[in-house]
């Protein structure tokens, strides 16, 4: 799953805090100055953040923040450099793959005291209020919204094909894809993401195949405590998305990535894309597809007929060595509801965290809409977490990436690939015992 990426100088305030400043205590006046950095940068939301700490600030005048907003290809690394310094930063963007290496190094801050008997847990959805915790119940960050897949389409090019409504699975999909796909037109069935992440894709599919027998608790494991690629269902599920690739797809996606893929849906050429709500605002500005001819269906199942959607997220949390930790935490609550949590969310094209989203109107219609179906039915859209917070997590999806490239360039099969990938994690769990 991508996050965006946009390069910003950073100020002479971010200057100061990465080069060691400490975080500000209380000034003769009693005023507490946060220093709050952000991880996923780009303009638009950098301009939104800093309209909601001016907000914060008028009903908080005895605190200031100072949001830090390094360039997103460093910001994990700078993030990382000013934790181990023990100084320079209280309230910062925490993601579920750097909550596992940043707490265990002792750099966060564990605010379940903090927010025992908060109200704002009652606004949450249960979604919301689980990721907010980990397996031991400490709260290293409250999430900002959910990063989930939904199948993106082209409703007149399903029409044309024959069929009356999106495809509901997997093999559906390969079907409505190879029906619509015909190079010679430069129209193709499907945004193959054959690139970086691709792995995300292939795994996502696998899950699918496999739905009632995840553990919601990690979704990289059966309820029997073995891998999801030892079933024979991880097989089939690969065979079905190789066919995908061959059958519906065009050959240059074999190295796509997230800007390729979306352009492609975007610029018309492709009929059918897995991505995140994100995508709705790139595809809403559109030249070359009109709002008539697309919309979002729910994340397409397994033969079964239910699936598992691996939700990403990421929030705000506090840093350990802050010496405003209260004032911190403060700043989380407020970020985290009303009209704050919402104006982020939906600018910034997020699975909301708060309850109250499934009767807005900006959720209940449109292109949001299949977001609101998966959440109204947990018994077919299954929630699971996958354990993006392992230290070897950046190693696997290297490794994973590659092999899938090797899948649909014919270098390996679906039956080696899925063994492969059952003997690395069986190993790495092994390992961490």
């Amino acid at each position: 799953m991508r996050r965006r990426t946009a390069v910003l100088a950073l100020g002479t305030a971010a200057a100061m805090v990465l080069t060691g400043c400490s975080t500000m205590s209380p000034g003769a006046s009693g005023t507490v100055t946060l220093n709050m950095v952000e991880s996923l940068t780009n303009p638009a939301r950098t301009d939104l953040l800093k309209g909601l700490i001016a907000d914060f600030e008028k009903q908080n005048p005895k605190i200031k923040v100072n949001l830090v907003s390094p360039p997103t290809e460093q910001a994990d690394q700078k993030l990382q450099q000013m934790l181990q310094s023990g100084s320079g930063v209280d309230v910062l963007e925490v993601r579920d793959i750097t909550v596992g290496p940043w707490s265990n190094n002792g750099w966060l801050y564990d605010m379940k005291k903090d927010l025992d008997g908060w109200k704002g847990w009652e606004g949450m959805t249960e979604n919301a209020v689980k990721a907010a915790q980990d397996a031991k119940g400490r709260t290293y960050f409250v999430p900002y919204g959910f990063y989930g897949l939904s199948l993106f389409y082209r409703t007149d090019l399903i029409r044309k094909a024959g069929f009356d409504k999106p495809p509901a699975t997997w093999p559906e999909l390969l079907k409505q894809a190879a029906a619509i796909h015909d190079p010679a037109q430069r129209r193709y069935g499907y945004a193959f993401r054959g690139g970086a992440n691709g792995n995300s894709n292939a795994t996502a599919a696998i899950e699918a195949y496999l739905a009632d027998q995840v553990d919601p608790a990690n979704g990289f494991k059966l309820k029997n405590g073995r891998t999801i690629f030892s079933a024979p269902e991880a097989e089939a599920a690969m065979e079905n998305y190789l066919r995908l690739f061959r059958q519906a797809s065009p050959k240059s996606s074999v190295s796509w990535g997230y800007p390729e893929m979306v352009e492609a849906f975007s610029n018309g050429s492709t009929a059918f894309l897995l991505q995140d709500p994100e995508v709705i605002a790139t595809v809403s500005e559109s030249k070359s597809i009109s709002k008539d001819q697309w919309a979002t269906a729910p994340l397409v199942a397994g033969p079964g007929g239910k699936t598992v959607q691996p939700l990403a997220t990421a929030g705000w949390g506090v840093a350990k060595g802050s010496k405003n930790k209260a004032e911190a935490v403060k700043l989380v609550q407020f970020l985290s509801q009303g009209e704050a949590s919402t104006s982020f969310t939906k600018k910034n094209s997020l699975v909301p965290i708060l309850k109250s989203a499934t009767n807005d109107p900006f959720y209940k219609s449109g292109p949001w809409s299949s977001y609101v179906t998966m959440t109204e039915q947990p018994d077919t859209y299954l929630v699971v977490t996958q354990p993006r917070g392992v230290s070897w997590w950046a190693e696997w999806q290297q490794k994973a990436d590659t092999e899938v490239q090797q899948l649909i360039l014919g270098k390996t099969t679906p039956k080696k690939l899925v063994a492969g990938w059952d003997a690395y994690w069986t190993e790495k769990w092994q390992q961490e015992k």
